[in-house]
């Protein structure tokens, strides 16, 4: 048989759809609940007034969504919680903890409209589809958090000043040691040059030796014969 949906039925159509269903359902459940009308040539024009009036108020239920899918879609949602090895957490994250975060926004949504396939039980960044209106939906945007994750942020950065200044305790002492290895390497740099000079001035090369002059020698007396005097020339000329 077919009908018009007087109302959004999920898994059938939206308001003012005509379609068919079987007799019975139609019969049994829709029309008594008037959530549909039969659609009979009798009752066509009818249909189709009814189904110009259901339009417009989708259209207007559409605009007034519209507004509930731009506040999901901005939604940021944080959890903390304990975690184990390789960021499994102790307990989970549940569509009734996302409800009542939403809640805390002032965003009402029911609990089975947050399609979340199961509980999240790891740490990180996900992005949870919430169906706002038929087909129409949005995405919240949740963090899953280490408990303690924000204090244990906080101090590096009271590690990070003492970091910088034991760096300029090091480069100070560092300084330090310079300035004194200093005077120890110019005095050993002149020794070694004063060893060169010294070892030069020793070492004669062949050169230096021809180009020096010869040293004088000591003067010596001569030694002159002795004159021979007149008596002894007499005494051997008598002899």
């Amino acid at each position: 048989m077919k009908i018009i949906l007087k109302d959004n039925i999920e898994n059938l159509g939206k308001r003012g759809d005509i379609i068919d269903v079987a007799a019975g359902y139609g019969r049994n459940y829709l029309v008594p609940r008037k959530l549909a009308l039969e659609v009979t040539p009798s009752n066509m024009k009818m249909v189709e007034m009814e189904q110009k009036a259901l339009r417009k108020k989708l259209e207007r239920e559409v605009k007034s969504y519209q507004s509930v899918i731009d506040q999901l879609n901005q939604a940021s949602l944080s959890f903390e919680r304990k975690s184990g090895d390789k960021d499994v957490i102790f307990g989970s994250v549940s569509t009734a903890d996302i409800k009542e975060a939403l809640d805390k926004l002032g965003i009402e949504v029911e609990k089975k409209k947050i399609l979340l396939a199961e509980p999240i039980k790891r740490l990180g960044n996900y992005a949870v589809p919430v169906k706002v209106f038929h087909d129409e939906r949005a995405e919240i945007k949740i963090e899953v958090k280490k408990e303690g994750a924000e204090d244990e942020e906080k101090r590096p950065g009271v590690s990070e000043e003492k970091a910088v200044e034991e760096k300029e305790d090091l480069k100070a002492e560092d300084k330090k040691e310079e300035s004194l290895e200093e005077p120890e390497q110019k005095k050993e740099e002149v020794s070694t040059e004063e060893k060169g000079d010294l070892a030069e001035t020793k070492q004669e090369t062949p050169e230096t030796k021809m180009g020096k002059p010869e040293e004088k020698q000591a003067d010596v007396p001569e030694i002159k014969p002795e004159e021979p005097s007149e008596d002894n020339t007499e005494g051997d000329e008598k002899g």
